[in-house]
């Protein structure tokens, strides 16, 4: 146990440990789109309206992208194994109707990995915008209000985020290295960092299949293959104390949580992203949390905020123990919850207690 501990608190190095400021004015993590790219982009839509291929159904085959599939290749390297998020600028959906923008944003993003379910109605293609629901009700999702969403990690790989219309005011997103979050815990509290390796209780939103607990257990950080990974969702870490068999939250639960939310919303760590009309923002859930502030919208129905979403398992994704993150909203199998491309982001069916737990890293006798 000794040899375990002393490798959780060991600082995390390499590309995906990251401060904002170093890259406030860095274009790195920024793809600007040329000209000729955004007549290659337009080309593969003429193709896939060619063929009648339904939204859907369009794979990456049906998308021909011949110089800029090297560009998303080196994308995925870099959500991957990179800095963990890329911003991809400017597509210009001002020209195109809603139907050929989300044939881009789902031909494009083919090109990175297999869209999957985001939800227990199986969507698999997903708008965020405000529909006046509030996170008050447990069955709502965050991205379904205009309310803040503080900094937190999603269901997938990774999230995938096109923005077709903006907001009046607000909606102001960002993001942070969560290896460099892991740095600061580890710095400031040692104590506290053994707490991320055990099983924390979630909040299904009351999207679980009949028959399933409304809740589920999972660690918030594994350390596997060499890289680690976090998740982090403090409304739903929350928001599942409303179920009277849930462990109660103990203290240091609550002053981990309140480090995390500090130091993710620190200038010294957090980058601030001109998220803009036209722009495709791409996020590693294992490698990156994101926050958007509250927003104000406009009051026309066609001027209101939209953006479109995705859920991604990357083609190369890193490994990690089977079923390590349960997801609720992914079906095994096939069904109204979608399918499961890959073991890790299968879901999980049974709650352990919240024991400590550390992923062995096969790449590390220690474990």
């Amino acid at each position: 146990m000794t040899s375990v501990i002393k490798v959780l608190r060991r600082s995390r190095t390499g590309r995906a440990v990251w401060h904002g400021p170093d890259l406030a004015d860095s274009d790195e993590w920024v793809l600007r789109l040329t000209p000729a790219q955004i007549d290659e982009l337009e080309a593969a839509l003429r193709v896939v309206r060619d063929r009648g291929v339904p939204l859907l159904k369009v794979s990456a085959g049906d998308f021909p992208l011949p110089t800029l599939a090297g560009e998303l290749a080196r994308i995925a390297d870099v959500l991957e194994n990179g800095h963990g998020f890329v911003l991809i600028k400017r597509i210009p959906v001002e020209r195109y109707s809603r139907a050929a923008a989300s044939t881009i944003f789902w031909g494009l993003n083919q090109h990175l990995g297999t869209p999957v379910s985001q939800n227990a109605a199986g969507h698999v293609l997903g708008h965020a915008r405000d529909t006046g629901r509030t996170m008050a009700d447990p069955a709502t999702r965050g991205y379904q209000t205009r309310e803040g969403l503080p900094f937190h990690t999603d269901g997938s790989d990774v999230l995938g985020l096109l923005c077709l219309r903006s907001a009046r005011s607000g909606a102001r997103t960002a993001v942070v290295s969560s290896a460099a979050i892991y740095n600061a815990v580890l710095a400031r509290r040692p104590d506290l960092v053994e707490r991320l390796y055990r099983r924390h209780f979630l909040d299904r939103r009351e999207e679980q299949a009949p028959g399933e607990r409304p809740y589920y257990a999972v660690p918030l950080a594994c350390w596997y293959g060499g890289k680690l990974s976090i998740r982090y969702h403090r409304g739903y870490l929350e928001s599942a104390q409303r179920f009277p068999e849930v462990p109660r939250l103990e203290p240091a639960d609550v002053e981990l949580f309140d480090l995390i939310d500090e130091l993710a919303g620190s200038p010294e760590l957090r980058l601030d992203v001109d998220f803009e009309v036209g722009d495709l923002l791409l996020l590693n859930n294992h490698a990156v949390l994101h926050s958007r502030t509250e927003y104000e919208d406009h009051a026309e129905a066609e001027r209101k905020r939209h953006v479109l979403r995705l859920w991604l398992a990357l083609r190369h994704g890193r490994d990690l123990p089977p079923g390590l993150w349960g997801d609720p909203h992914i079906a095994n199998g096939s069904g109204s919850g979608g399918i499961t491309p890959r073991d890790v982001i299968a879901r999980q069916h049974t709650a352990a207690p919240a024991a400590p737990i550390a992923c062995g890293d096969r790449h590390h006798p220690e474990f």
